[in-house]
């Protein structure tokens, strides 16, 4: 049994390195970002291969941390938010609770120095991803809530024999997957350029900071509670297998072009279809009676669904979930294209109106998401995209070796979706469920007959 911990070494708080009026006043949050406030942070990171010819290893390190903090000063003057920490405002009469971001008294994000005696092949080797990456992030079950007290956003750089591990940990109720990738993906792009010794703090894709809200709706939501224990809750997951399944681009068009044809049309994605692979393998591994009733959740962002769209540049959380139901029965009797079409029709149907009547309802009977109301061991969660450019993420060790995750937000279920490492539409999927499903599902021939 491997008994290696994570040592950490020092930490930094790390601010703007200026800050303007604009970023002193206080930052509301929408509906979809309060709705966070009981769930966790964003937990992800990157795997590099230290570079070989390094003659003074800790003049190395010490480069790479004074580069990661200026660079992390420069992207925090667009991302500016995760730099401060909430507050909450509570008056009696009239009755008020209001979360925002405030900069003011806020210490900045937090970076961290670690190191942890393991090698690359250690993380990357076994069948199932071991427990100690859970280390490699700050905020290890910290609710959202937590970032009264807590940075919104935490860098962890850990130090290992061959390698160097750097996991962001982002305060969700900030932003979601979308919003989390372009932080990373402009803190890496304002790193290579001041290595490359060019002095400039813009980046490609700036972000939309300003909060959206429905044409005449105040962006200062009142929250109809008395104190923060009546909406927060702890959830702490099962016993966990987690491991990474890899489909290359050829296998996923096969299962594309089998759905399609399956459900006589054109019009089932590729993501669409594998998700229904997994939602039938899931439940099959499960061994449910016939009459049970069961799920397939995708996080969808909503974006591109409003009319007008907000750009893809949005800083916050635009995302819900949508599902396809069946039962147990229902799902293996049928093929797999039946299965697609349903996960199909679900994303179809989630448009300008649905999102808006959504928001709408909220407002009306505002409520926090509950990790365990997600926790459910009939259903599966497809969360996480392969859109998303992770191995563009760059901080002059060339291209990660892999991507891996912390605890966070993590249950009998859920699965993650990842570009796989070569590009070109493969996919990785992070599966997490207790050991027998598991095994069931090493065994399942029609999935593992996907998988390369």
């Amino acid at each position: 049994m491997n008994t290696k911990t994570v040592k950490h070494i020092s930490e930094f708080f790390v601010k703007p390195q200026y800050v303007t009026v604009e970023m002193k006043q206080p930052h509301y949050l929408t509906s979809w970002d309060l709705a966070m406030l009981s769930v966790h942070y964003i937990q992800k990171g990157l795997l590099y291969n230290k570079p070989a010819a390094v003659d003074d290893h800790q003049d190395f390190i010490k480069t790479l941390l004074d580069s990661l903090k200026q660079s992390l000063s420069l992207t925090l003057v667009h991302f500016y938010p995760l730099a401060g920490r909430f507050k909450t405002v509570k008056n009696e009469n009239p009755h008020s609770y209001v979360v925002f971001v405030d900069l003011n008294d806020s210490p900045g994000a937090k970076l961290i120095h670690a190191s942890l005696d393991m090698t690359v092949a250690d993380i990357v080797s076994p069948t199932y991803v071991p427990l100690v990456v859970q280390s490699l992030f700050d905020h290890d079950r910290a609710i959202n809530h937590d970032g009264h007290t807590r940075p919104l956003l935490t860098i962890q750089v850990t130090d290992l024999v061959d390698g160097i591990f750097i996991g962001c940990s982002m305060n969700h109720a900030l932003g979601d997957g979308t919003s989390y990738w372009n932080f990373f993906q402009a803190f890496s792009e304002i790193f290579q350029a001041q290595e490359s010794g060019a002095a400039t703090t813009s980046i490609s894709h700036p972000p939309i900071v300003k909060r959206w809200f429905p044409d005449g709706h105040d962006p200062i939501i009142n929250l109809p509670f008395t104190h923060q224990d009546e909406f927060l809750s702890r959830h702490e997951a099962p016993q966990l297998l987690e491991r990474y399944f890899h489909f290359t681009t050829e296998s996923i068009a096969k299962l594309k072009a089998r759905a399609n044809s399956e459900s006589k049309t054109s019009k089932i994605s590729s993501f669409q279809s594998l998700s229904a692979l997994v939602w039938r393998s899931i439940i099959r591994s499960r061994r449910f009676l016939n009459d049970q009733t069961t799920s397939c959740r995708l996080a969808i962002n909503n974006r591109l669904r409003l009319e007008p769209p907000l750009p893809q540049d949005y800083f916050g959380n635009s995302i819900q979930t949508v599902r396809g139901v069946a039962t147990a029965g229902e799902l293996l009797e049928h093929d797999l294209g039946w299965a697609a079409w349903k996960l199909h029709e679900a994303v179809v149907n989630q448009d300008d109106k649905t999102v808006r009547e959504w928001v709408e309802s909220w407002g009306q009977f505002p409520f926090i998401y509950q990790l365990g109301q997600f926790f459910d061991p009939k259903s599966v969660m497809m969360g996480s995209s392969p859109r998303f450019n992770k191995y563009g993420i760059e901080f002059g060790l060339g291209k990660a070796v892999t991507l891996r995750s912390g605890y966070a937000n993590k249950f009998d279920g859920k699965v993650s979706c990842y570009p796989g490492h070569e590009g070109g539409g493969s996919i990785d999927l992070e599966v997490c469920l207790p050991p027998d499903s598991m095994h069931a599902l090493e065994s399942d021939k029609e999935f593992m007959a996907a998988v390369s």
